[in-house]
């Protein structure tokens, strides 16, 4: 479980297996070249081992720096002229957070690995640190450019075994979903998330179709009527790539602000609502890693575009409104228009045939409440299909937490004055009421799953500042490939 980490200089545009390795630098991932100083990567089960095989002047350094041998933590041996003699950092079963934490805690420089004898970590364990390593690089420095140019990243060079296409597109997708939910409502409207799409389609040959305006009215009249009140008017964007290999569907809420509509949110509960298109986000970044990677699927992305905005254009609590499925929906709530938008992707993802239909949505407060703010609540229509999830999920260190689709809570939705309601007769239960509800729209046998998300981390930890968060990305990532090579 000893690996050996090098300084690198210089960076080279692919690897060895062709990957493209032009922008990885940004990503804080080096080229794979150049002499370098060593250090020492031990898990922290064999920490004692190590620290009885190194010299003693090594050790009275370990004890003098009162170094404990933590997990993500690392320590640099200065020679007798001062410089750097040998480094040793940590690991454990956190594997990705360790990694983010080496990166922290590591001189700045450009490292690069290569294995020593005796037992070692594996390829896996490898590639999370090394995807730890890069999420630690990221800040969203776009309204503070002079940051981006005093902060040079620190640099991992990869050994020739991990996976690098896999990484650096979970690596890209995860920032591109942090980009994404921490740019403020005023630069990302609907238009300019389906400027992103229309970017991501572009650059992976993909093909995209944006319906809007009136056309959306007619074909789409839930995501139309959430959306018509705001300056800048709603839309539903469709991505297509992939010609072979399962039909994967990712369905992502896309509400770039979220006043609350007419049941308007309190001035706390409105701050951070630039994070409820935090959805339509995962589900882009999401595809950048699947088409990076070129997993052998049929993609299709849907984002239901739309500001819940107040206006005299406003839908209204108890208004009667269409949705593509025909259904008939009185509003119980205007701030519960995540559901509405939803309803109308998921009705068209059902058209199609589908092996997989899974929609991210910062849906619920309930969720929350039930689960906290950093894991993320799964329901899913089929029982193989959740634990498979779960599976992936803790395969990825990216977790979620399964909540039931309790049939029983069905008749809360059924108690609506005119019409099925959209938030359902009761208070409690909230995040199994909506997920119900959209369930309606998904289809009891579709093998479909949903994931309410918080899609924000309120305080930063190595990794993972604060701000806008990728949930549950890796881990259908996972789930996803494993469908993609069965």
């Amino acid at each position: 479980m000893i690996y050996i980490f090098k300084v690198t200089l210089h960076m080279a545009t692919k690897d060895k297996k062709g990957n493209d390795m032009q922008n990885a630098e940004t990503f804080g991932i080096a080229a794979p070249q150049d002499t370098a100083a060593e250090f020492d990567l031990v898990h922290v089960d064999m920490w004692q081992e190590w620290c009885a095989a190194a010299s003693d002047e090594m050790r009275n350094w370990i004890d003098a720096q009162n170094f404990s041998g933590r997990a993500g933590s690392a320590l640099v041996f200065p020679g007798p002229d001062g410089r750097m003699q040998k480094a040793v950092g940590l690991y454990g079963k956190h594997a990705v957070w360790d990694g983010a934490g080496l990166a922290k805690s590591l001189p700045r420089g450009i490292w690069a690995a290569t294995q020593t004898t005796g037992a070692t970590p594996g390829d896996t364990d490898i590639e999370q640190l090394a995807l730890g390593w890069a999420l630690s690089q990221y800040s969203f420095n776009r309204y503070q450019p002079e940051k981006d140019n005093n902060d040079r990243p620190n640099l991992l060079k990869l050994p020739d075994t991990v996976n690098t296409s896999r990484l650096l597109g979970l690596i890209e997708g995860t920032w591109l979903c942090r980009n994404l939910i921490n740019t403020p409502a005023n630069h990302m409207t609907p238009q300019q998330l389906e400027e992103a799409a229309t970017t991501l389609a572009s650059r992976f040959d993909a093909s995209i179709r944006i319906t809007s305006g009136n056309t959306l009215a007619t074909d789409y009249p839930a995501i139309h009527t959430v959306g018509r009140a705001a300056e800048v008017p709603p839309r539903l964007i469709d991505i297509s790539w992939g010609k072979t290999g399962p039909n994967i569907t990712l369905v992502g809420k896309g509400i770039t602000f979220d006043t609350g509509g007419l049941d308007l949110k309190p001035s706390k509960a409105m701050e951070m609502m630039k994070k409820d298109m935090g959805g339509a986000a995962t589900v882009l970044g999401l595809a950048l890693a699947i088409m990076t990677a070129k997993l052998p699927v049929r993609l299709r992305v849907l984002v239901a575009a739309a500001e819940n905005a107040v206006s005299d254009r406003a839908m209204r609590p108890l208004d009667v409104i269409d949705t593509r499925a025909g259904l008939k929906v009185e509003v119980g709530n205007t701030d519960a228009e995540g559901r509405l938008v939803l309803a109308d992707a998921l009705t068209l993802a059902g058209e199609s045939e589908n092996d997989f239909i899974i929609d991210f949505a910062t849906l619920t407060g309930a969720a929350r409440v039930a689960l906290g703010t950093e894991l993320p609540a799964l329901f899913c229509n089929h029982d193989d299909t959740a634990a498979a999830l779960i599976e992936a999920s803790n395969e990825a260190a990216d977790p979620l937490w399964r909540l039931p689709l309790f049939d029983d809570y069905e008749r809360h939705l059924d108690n609506g004055f005119a019409a099925m309601s959209s938030t359902g007769s009761s208070g409690y239960g909230g995040a199994i009421t909506a997920a119900l509800f959209l369930r309606r729209f998904a289809g009891r046998q579709a093998n479909w799953a949903h994931i309410d998300v918080m899609a924000w981390n309120l305080a930063s930890r190595p990794g993972r500042p604060k701000g806008g968060e990728a949930m549950g990305l890796r881990a259908v990532y996972r789930y996803i490939e494993k469908l993609a090579n069965a």
